[in-house]
């Protein structure tokens, strides 16, 4: 079978997976007319003219609405020195999401462990499950999330980095499920609480390395397509060449993050996107700020190489009316064999924000209707 027959194999492939004892926990629900399980990945993001309080208030409000229109998993990501987002920290946003919603997954998409004491880890997510049991995914990166300075100073008296992640991954799997070997120094130590179930591990990438690590430890993997589009395939492929099946899954399974904008025309849709590659480009040079309004970013004096960035960051968005956004998603999809689609929007206004998450859920017949 050549790669793109396996590819194409692979994205008609059924929603029902060969069982592994931890699969259910990992495995989306397809709901309405969608051909694979919807997510959504949210930043809480703070646009110009907007406090972090209020981003906070309209990430609740939107997870309550995610849940109402059947979205499956709503994960929040950690970054810092970013004032465009709010999510610094994933464990507490995630706390109160699970205060105000019921049935919705909700996870980190993800948690930059180099940044964290592995225990630290485990006690946060351990706690989130016993509050909102069989609801948490802890989805895990290597990357720091920030500039260096503040990683340095994220990371005060913690010897490792990014290089010693799968060794900090095999300590925060120890923890959660409580199986130091004899003889290992913290054989005696309890991450507290710890119930009779912890959250499934995801393994987050932008490139090899975790497609590669995920597929060896046979865990699910969430791939950042959103800003990474031209590795997606070969991070995909690697990811499931590299596959042993394990006690969490049978066979592969994989996501991936991707930038949508759905209004009521392209035109509208594109101007929309255009105030988040803004704030990309402005990120990418070394000043971050709250999310430009679409105005600002319309009215930008972009330089040639600028112009050319954002042409280039918009071709990854996946934009336009309701119809044509499922339309690009299906293809994108097609073309990756991803088992799971995670839209994000991190777009200026809290409700362009929140109606293109509804318009979508309405492209694909999920339940409830867009506000």
């Amino acid at each position: 079978m050549t790669t793109e027959d396996q590819r194409a194999h692979d994205a008609e492939r059924p929603t029902q997976h060969a069982t592994a004892p931890g699969s259910a926990a990992v495995h989306g629900v397809v709901r309405g007319t969608a051909p694979a399980p919807l997510s959504i990945l949210d930043l809480a993001t703070v646009g110009v003219g907007h406090t972090p309080a209020e981003a906070l208030a309209a990430t609740t409000a939107l997870a309550r609405s995610a849940e109402g229109w059947g979205y499956h998993r709503f994960w929040v990501a950690e970054h810092h020195g970013m004032p465009g987002v709010a999510s610094s920290t994933p464990a507490v946003l995630l706390a109160h999401l699970g205060n105000h919603t019921s049935t919705l997954r909700l996870g980190s998409g993800g948690v930059m462990l180099p940044n964290h004491a592995p225990l630290a880890i485990a006690e946060q997510f351990g706690l989130l499950e016993a509050l909102n049991p069989g609801r948490i995914d802890l989805g895990l990166g290597r990357a720091p999330g920030t500039d260096q300075a503040t990683a340095r100073a994220l990371r005060r008296g913690l010897a490792e980095g990014a290089d010693d992640f799968p060794e900090q991954l095999a300590e925060l799997t120890h923890f959660l499920d409580g199986d130091f070997p004899p003889g290992h120094p913290y054989a005696r130590l309890t991450a507290v609480p710890r119930g009779a179930g912890r959250p499934p591990i995801w393994l987050l990438g932008s490139s090899g390395f975790s497609a590669q690590l995920a597929g060896r430890l046979g865990l699910p993997f969430a791939f950042a397509h959103h800003f990474s589009g031209n590795n997606t395939v070969p991070a995909l492929d690697l990811y499931r060449s590299s596959f042993r099946p394990s006690e969490v899954l049978a066979e592969p399974y994989a996501l991936i993050g991707v930038s949508a904008v759905a209004a009521d025309d392209k035109a509208q849709a594109r101007f929309l996107a255009r105030s988040a590659g803004l704030g990309m480009l402005r990120l990418r040079r070394g000043n971050p700020g709250p999310i430009p309004t679409p105005e600002e970013a319309e009215a930008h004096p972009y330089s040639p190489a600028e112009a050319e960035f954002l042409d280039g960051w918009l071709s990854n968005v996946v934009l336009g009316t309701p119809g044509e956004v499922a339309d690009g998603l299906e293809a994108l999809r097609k073309r990756t064999g991803a088992d799971e689609l995670m839209v994000t929007s991190h777009i200026h206004g809290h409700e362009a924000r929140h109606r293109s998450y509804g318009l979508i859920a309405q492209a694909y017949g999920l339940t409830g209707e867009p506000a």
